[in-house]
Formats: structure tokens, C-alpha cells, sequence
């Protein structure tokens, strides 16, 4: 942890990024990391980088643990109703403006997640676009020939200087329409977000066997501490089964066994296995962003 802290005080980072797959200990390390830096240095704030703690009232399944930040402040938790389905353009904007609010009041932002898309998203720079229904122009280009549209698409992409994709990807008229309104409404000028430019980015690792018990272990513990419960209450407060299911992993399953879809025993086994999927998913990820360039410091834990 010296030598991690001593990098960070002395390399002119904008932020931190503690990265690793479920049940690395990623968020402990990052409360660990914030804890010793506020001591030593400037006071440390959290931005989760977690798909799906940004959902209030979904909070076993997600395991946002809260109390395991203590004093440490977080943002970008419990931030939109469970339910609703938040997009990486909306995650990005509100990282943008905590990131902001952060660095103004004097204080250095940790970003802590798995979700390697909202990391990417915040980290590396990318221009995203709400990119809002246009009717008008879906009415005007509904009449004209699929070819027409594919060509249109085609050059408004080659303005940009963008390779175009196969014309197989767009096998019907409204997807090539949706992405001709996407490419229009990104040719307008908008100012770019802020956004951090020098990450440094730190990975933790744990070997596979370690992992697969803790998500074992952790599996069994939010079970007793009343998932089941949670998703029952989600299901009884109005939100759809079909929502719920959206979110996969513990909402998929747990949402399954109590409409009578999977025994207790099938969504146990069938949500482990599921778990420790996603894990190595995460971790593939990570090893390309590593490909794409990206520097990550693993520690092991």
C-alpha cells in the first residue's frame, strides 16, 4: 500500500481506478486505498463503477455493502429507481458531474467497480450521444428503398471518416433508419465532458479456485440475510417480473424461483455457476483493455 500511495501523490493522476472481477475485495481495497490517502494527503471520495448499484432498493443482490465505506464518502449509488433501465450515456454524465464536484471541493476521486463498460466509459475518454426518437425524420425516411437508406448511412459515416459496417449488420429498414438518426444528430457540435485524462489504473486479483469459494460463500450468506425477500418486495412494489429478470445474475434467478419457473435448489446451483461466469467474463474484460493499450497494476489479495 506505501509504494501504491506514494505513486499516487507524486504522479499527477487525475484519478484512481480499483478494478477486478465479484468477491475481489476491489471495494475493501479502495476503502483502504481512500482511508490512508485521506491521512496522509487530501481527502478521498468513491465513484462506483457498478452497473447495477446505481439501482436504489436493490441492494443484497448488488452487494453494494454500504457499510463497509464508513466515512469514506460514494457517489453514484442508489441514484434511479429499480425498475427503470439506466444506460451507459446517462451513467456517463452523472460520473462527469460527481467527478466535478469532487475535484472542486479539493478532494481526489477513487473510482471503484467491475463493470468494465461504465470504467471505459469514464475513463477513457468516450464521446457519447442521447440520441432521442427523431419522428420526423423516421417518417421521412420510411418510404424510401432499403438501398437508398444503407447508402445514406454509408455516407454520412464516410463524412466522418468512419469505416462503414457490412451491409449484412443492418438486415432491416429500422435498424438502418435508427442508425442514420444516430449518426445525425452526432454530427452536431456538443461540448465534450469532463472527464479524467491521466488514470491510474490498479487491478485486483485473486486466483480462480479463491474466487469461486468466495462467491460460494458470499452466495449462501445473502441468501440468509433475506435476498430472496428483497426481489419478493421488488415484485410486490409494482415492478415487472420481466424488468427484474433485465437486471440478470441474483434478479434473474431469484425472480425466477418465486414465479415457480426453478426449484430453490435449481436457482442456487444455476445462479453459482452464473456468478462465476460473469467473474471470468469481467476479468476477459480487463485483459482487453489491457490489449487496447491500457496499463493495470495487479495486486493480489
Amino acid at each position: 500500500m506505501e509504494q501504491i500511495t506514494g505513486s499516487i501523490k507524486q504522479g499527477g493522476w487525475d484519478a484512481v481506478c480499483i478494478l477486478g472481477p465479484t468477491a475481489s475485495g476491489k471495494t475493501r481495497f479502495a476503502v483502504e486505498l481512500a482511508r490512508t490517502l485521506s491521512a496522509q494527503w487530501k481527502p478521498c471520495e468513491i465513484l462506483s463503477a457498478d452497473s447495477r448499484q446505481v439501482y436504489r432498493g436493490m441492494d443484497i443482490g448488488t452487494g453494494k455493502d454500504l457499510a463497509e465505506y464508513g466515512e469514506v464518502p460514494v457517489h453514484l449509488v442508489d441514484i434511479v429507481d429499480a425498475g427503470t433501465k439506466y444506460n451507459i450515456f446517462e451513467y456517463q454524465r452523472d460520473f462527469s458531474k460527481a467527478y466535478t464536484n469532487i475535484l472542486e471541493r479539493g478532494c481526489f476521486p477513487i473510482i471503484c467497480g467491475g463493470s468494465g463498460l461504465y470504467i471505459e466509459a469514464a475513463t477513457r475518454g468516450y464521446e457519447l450521444y442521447e440520441v432521442l426518437p427523431d419522428e420526423e425524420l423516421r417518417t421521412r425516411l420510411e418510404p424510401k428503398p432499403m438501398e437508398e437508406l444503407v447508402q445514406m448511412l454509408k455516407e454520412l459515416k464516410a463524412a466522418k471518416g468512419e469505416k462503414p459496417h457490412n451491409s449484412t449488420d443492418w438486415d432491416t429498414k429500422k435498424r438502418v433508419i435508427r442508425a442514420i438518426e444516430i449518426e445525425m444528430a452526432q454530427g452536431e457540435q456538443r461540448e465534450p465532458l469532463p472527464l479524467p485524462q491521466k488514470v491510474l489504473f490498479i487491478g485486483v486479483d485473486v486466483d480462480r479456485d479463491t474466487r469461486n469459494a468466495r462467491i460460494d460463500a458470499r452466495l449462501q450468506a445473502r441468501l440468509e440475510e433475506g435476498m430472496v425477500d428483497e426481489v419478493k418486495r421488488l415484485l410486490e412494489s409494482g415492478i415487472p417480473a420481466e424488468n427484474l429478470i433485465y437486471y440478470g445474475l441474483e434478479y434473474k434467478f431469484l425472480t425466477q424461483y418465486i414465479m415457480g419457473e426453478l426449484s430453490y435448489d435449481q436457482m442456487v446451483k444455476g445462479l453459482g455457476t452464473a456468478i462465476h461466469q460473469f467473474a471470468k467474463r469481467q476479468m476477459t474484460w480487463f485483459r482487453g483493455m489491457e490489449r487496447k493499450g491500457v496499463e493495470i497494476h495487479w495486486v493480489k489479495r
